[in-house]
């Protein structure tokens, strides 16, 4: 990847709707590069998708939680596989500390957010989870 794909990346992540002829003009390349270099960055799996964002008050009642995992000795990539499989995981980071995993979770209910947690504490190689529920929101970048 140069600088001319990491700027596209950048421009696609503030708004991925952003137009090819918008694009190129804000990345001094003309629209056929713009769009040449979309598909290679999807054909190489560098992009993988387009999502939608949302207010956090645009749900009002999904639930959100953070769960902490303790990984069970090199069981890792096996948890993060079968973490990634989770519906109710929305990301999932690599981190350090006492915990080895930090997964974002999300529910309509505290009903399926209970099933999300079970369904979760059964995956082998997980040794203990915690998990907090976010109550309120102060700042979102």
């Amino acid at each position: 990847m140069d600088k001319i794909d990491q700027e596209l990346i950048a421009l696609l992540r503030k708004d991925a709707r952003t137009s090819v002829a918008t694009l190129a003009t804000k990345l001094g390349v003309s629209r056929g590069t713009v769009t040449n270099r979309i598909q290679r960055l999807e054909d190489s799996g560098t992009i993988v998708g387009y999502t939608v964002r949302l207010r956090p008050d645009a749900q009002p009642n999904e639930i959100h939680a953070w769960m902490s995992v303790a990984v069970e000795g090199n069981e890792t990539r096996a948890v993060i596989a079968s973490l990634l499989g989770e519906p109710g995981v929305a990301t999932l980071h690599d981190t350090n500390g006492r915990w080895d995993l930090l997964a974002e979770l999300r529910a309509t209910n505290l009903a399926e957010l209970s099933k999300v947690l079970e369904r979760i504490r059964l995956i082998r190689g997980i040794s203990s989870t915690e998990t907090s529920i976010h109550l309120e929101t102060y700042r979102l970048s």
